[in-house]
């Protein structure tokens, strides 16, 4: 009897303490989403996951899974508290024990456009291909089963007549698998991708483990399979693939047009025109990034992103932007030894900004780790150094290194100029 009264204690106790942490993280929670609410970030940026109350048990396994900790539990059911930060991976969708989430685009207030496609992947434009994250689907695994199904129904189109089978716009996921198989196929392909590496949006994601749930099958690989797996390995994983297979991609360069001519197309880019019977777009939905328009942005040491802040060790790196992206960058820099930062924004106040951010940027510059230059505009890039307009007059600050986080122009004008229909998406899959 004594014995079995230890037994009931010891699990009053785990049971009392396993209640004291789950509502002290529901405080957090809550608090959390407030935070958002009043900093205006409460809106998704594209896919993101909704849940349906009536099923959800409060498990909180979808707020562990999500790398982003933009999902947490409040009032005993899920809620997205942090919806600024969500990518839409669906690691949440995977780890809910009871199904209680859906993937969804567009709330009910702002609707987002999503291309209306086929089941060959196919836009009402003949020839026009869209696979991946601009056609709707975020999850790795599906955007690379995309890509490699949309590549059966172009080979059926490639005749010869024109240079090239088919232009793959983007090297994601979804452009990755379609270059295999298009390698597979033996079709004539060329790929194109803006930035300077591989990846796709995944290259965005944060350093933290990311699902894929599902084998993945993959033209001239086979089937791969991967429970959880870090950014960097899956990186690594298709740069190795890359590498044994000779898939050709021709970074650093961007599509400014695409015309039709006859029955192909020929796609303009920052480089030259190229003829080709069938385009697949396989590009995300974070678009061109936005650029200056100032003498000296061509130069190498202009960037649209910060990737690894150690580099920058020991520089002096101008920030350009007012958001949560621009304030982080300033902040991860100004951590690094011997570093003088700038962030430049052409505001007089950050707005739509998390209140850590600006807190911890704050901190930073009364500490003279940094300095912040509202008010402000950079007016050329130079060599050595970039000058920047305030409000006293020009200013010529040296500089090594500059970082440009003034958001992305969706691809969205460009493609309906060519005729692709899109429909607009409030909270719906």
């Amino acid at each position: 009897m004594n014995l079995l009264l230890v037994y009931v204690a010891a699990l009053l106790l785990v049971l009392a303490l396993y209640l004291r942490r789950h509502r002290r993280l529901q405080r957090l929670h809550a608090q959390h989403l407030k935070e958002s609410v009043e900093a205006g970030l409460a809106e998704p940026p594209s896919l993101h996951p909704v849940v349906n109350p009536s099923r959800c048990i409060g498990s909180g396994s979808c707020a562990r899974a999500c790398p982003e900790e933009a999902l947490g539990v409040v009032g005993g059911k899920a809620v997205l508290k942090n919806a600024s930060a969500c990518i839409g991976h669906g690691a949440c969708l995977s780890a809910c024990p009871v199904e209680a989430i859906s993937l969804v685009f567009g709330t009910e207030s702002r609707g987002i456009d999503i291309p209306n496609i086929s089941p060959e992947f196919e836009t009402n434009v003949p020839g026009i291909y869209i696979a991946g994250e601009l056609g709707g689907m975020g999850l790795v695994r599906k955007a690379a089963e995309q890509g490699r199904q949309a590549m059966e129904a172009i080979r059926q189109r490639a005749d010869g007549s024109e240079d090239l089978d088919v232009l793959i716009v983007g090297c994601g996921p979804a452009g990755l698998s379609a270059g295999l198989a298009a390698i597979q196929h033996r079709l004539r392909y060329r790929i194109v991708e803006q930035e300077d590496s591989l990846g796709g949006a995944v290259y965005h994601y944060p350093r933290n483990k990311i699902t894929m749930t599902a084998p993945v099958q993959l033209a001239l690989v086979g089937k791969v399979k991967f429970g959880e797996v870090s950014k960097e390995k899956l990186l690594e994983f298709w740069t190795g693939i890359v590498k044994t297979t000779g898939l050709q991609v021709s970074y650093r360069e961007r599509m400014t047009g695409i015309e039709r001519r006859g029955g192909g197309f020929v796609v303009q880019t920052d480089r030259g025109s190229f003829a080709t019977r069938s385009v697949l777009l396989a590009m995300g939905r974070r678009g061109t990034p936005r650029k200056l328009d100032v003498p000296g942005e061509e130069s190498s040491k202009v960037v649209y992103r910060l990737v690894d802040p150690e580099q920058y060790r020991g520089m002096k790196v101008l920030v350009v932007g007012g958001g949560d992206s621009a304030l982080e960058a300033a902040i991860a820099l100004a951590e690094q030894p011997d570093a003088t930062v700038t962030l430049s924004y052409r505001s007089a106040a950050f707005a739509r900004v998390k209140a850590k951010n600006r807190a911890r940027l704050e901190a930073l510059r009364q500490a003279g780790a940094l300095e912040v230059l509202l008010g402000s505009k950079v007016k050329a890039i130079e060599p050595h150094s970039a000058q920047i307009d305030l409000e006293g007059g020009r200013r010529s600050l040296p500089n090594d290194a500059v970082i440009v986080c003034a958001g992305g122009e969706l691809p969205t004008p460009l493609l309906q100029k060519i005729g692709i229909e899109f429909e607009t998406k409030f909270g719906a899959r």
